[in-house]
């Protein structure tokens, strides 16, 4: 047996090895001596209350497990005051790389939803876990539906602003959240959607517009985007811009021959020669039937109508 006389403590510790966490009762017993029921600065026992507290599970961590076993903050030998920080110190940018937050996390929780987050939106933002959820507490916002939107409206404020116009998806009503249309964590699809598209996306509640029908009209197939703002407008239903400006973005051609006789009809284009006022020089045709191509053209999202693709009623 070798025996080590004269040798510094600091130099015992070192050969020693850095300490082994310990993940059971007993090791949490070590942080909720202190972070007990009066804890005021860091209150951590609600933990306890949520699935990272259910210790019947073999799979639930420990204090240690994610905060390492952190010596120099429980002997804090200095008597410093704070005391030094635990090793793995989450929700501070400079107190640990952030990628080594992430992977505190991403050793349990990398399936399932998570598996895109490399390389995601967030990801690349430097937007760790913790950002957005919260371990400590018995509800964590970001999983309440009614809760949520104000965790994600604390980066996404034009969002914010644009569901509070007249026409907008009920996400104010607590009726859905953000995450029912994106996965923050990553996904294939492009802004965070939760389907490969938005189309995809938007036809898992709008399942009446995806057909198939016999005439489909080419944008609705492209992008919904295309024609609404999905967070809010001042344009019911969702629509960018009003009919029929947003209809003659694309649609330039006349209406100046009756479809029966083919003969001309006074008033000419739909779209005027300054652009400024669609409405004044339209055919009677288009007047008398409320200004708006709407009126004719109801089935926009797509129509088995047999005069063929005039999406009519």
């Amino acid at each position: 047996m070798l025996v080590l006389f004269g040798l510094p403590a600091s130099v015992l510790a070192q050969s020693a090895g850095p300490a082994i966490a310990d993940e059971s009762l007993k090791g949490d017993a070590v942080c909720t001596k202190c972070h007990d029921e009066t804890e005021k600065r860091k209150p951590v026992l609600s933990i306890y209350k949520t699935r990272h507290g259910v210790r019947a599970d073999s799979r639930t961590p420990g204090c240690q497990s994610c905060h390492g076993a952190s010596e120099a903050h429980i002997k804090n030998a200095a008597n410093t005051d704070p005391r030094p920080m635990v090793e793995l110190q989450f929700g501070v940018k400079d107190a640990a790389p952030l990628k080594q937050q992430e992977a505190v996390c991403l050793a349990c929780h990398k399936t399932g939803q998570r598996v895109h987050w490399a390389g995601s939106e967030h990801e690349r933002r430097d937007v760790t876990c913790t950002s957005c959820h919260s371990v400590h507490v018995r509800e964590d916002r970001v999983l309440d539906r009614k809760a949520q939107p104000e965790v994600c409206f604390a980066c996404h404020k034009a969002q914010r602003a644009q569901i509070h116009r007249i026409s907008t998806h009920p996400i104010l009503a607590g009726k859905m959240g953000c995450s029912e249309c994106h996965n923050p964590h990553g996904s294939v699809g492009p802004k965070l959607m939760v389907k490969n598209s938005v189309t995809e996306t938007c036809y898992t509640c709008h399942a009446e517009k995806r057909g198939p029908y016999l005439w489909e009209h080419f944008p609705v197939n492209e992008d919904c985007t295309n024609c609404h703002t999905p967070h809010g407008s001042n344009n019911a239903p969702l629509l960018a811009r009003r009919p029929p400006w947003l209809c003659q973005e694309c649609h330039t051609t006349d209406h100046s021959r009756d479809v029966n006789s083919g003969a001309n009809l006074p008033g000419g284009n739909l779209t005027t020669i300054n652009g400024l006022n669609p409405l004044a020089n339209q055919s009677p045709r288009a007047q008398m039937n409320g200004r708006n191509c709407l009126a004719c053209h109801a089935l926009v999202h797509g129509s088995n109508h047999p005069a063929g693709a005039r999406f009519s009623r």
